[in-house]
């Protein structure tokens, strides 16, 4: 037979799986709430994705990873695509990605909301990302703000896990 838990037990436990909780969130994963239209198609402003803050511990980004990072300057979080990685050379011509003098197939961008805009080149420093919103013609990015600190990158977003009608993998 066993016995009814106390309050005050009850009590403990309960500090135990918020703080546990709020630690796993701390170290491992966090929601995160998607401000802007600058990552459509892929991602709508109002979705919901889980960020991987693991996801970097053993490894460096890589291009195509959608990243949650302290924007360089203000702090503020964002959301944004991984163009470019340390070392690569990144520009636009004629409003196509151009990553180290090769055009990039980018399948996630709607090319329909792309104007003929030019940029750089730049060359991206070591240890540091080159980002932009997949909404090339609305997204504050690395052109306006420059490369991104792999170490302010939050973690990298995996997973939308809301609306329900989108879960799913990015």
């Amino acid at each position: 037979m066993t016995k009814p838990v106390g309050g005050r037990a009850l009590l403990v436990t309960v500090v135990l799986v918020v703080l546990v909780g709020a630690g796993l969130r701390w170290q491992v994963a966090e929601l995160f709430l998607v401000p802007s239209g600058s990552m459509e198609p892929t991602l709508h402003s109002g979705d919901h994705v889980l960020v991987d803050k693991l996801a970097y511990r053993s490894g460096r980004p890589a291009r195509g990873d959608l990243i949650v990072f302290h924007r360089p300057r203000t702090g503020e979080i964002m959301l944004k695509r991984v163009v470019a990685v340390a070392g690569d050379e990144v520009g636009i011509e004629d409003g196509v990605l151009h990553v180290n003098n090769r055009a990039r197939a980018e399948p996630f961008v709607d090319q329909r909301r792309i104007d003929s805009v030019y940029f750089g080149p730049v060359s991206v420093p070591r240890g540091d990302v080159f980002v932009m919103g997949d909404q090339r013609g609305n997204s504050v990015d690395s052109r306006e703000f420059g490369p991104v600190p792999v170490t302010r990158i939050v973690g990298r977003a995996d997973l939308r896990v809301w609306p329900p009608g989108r879960i799913g993998g990015l």
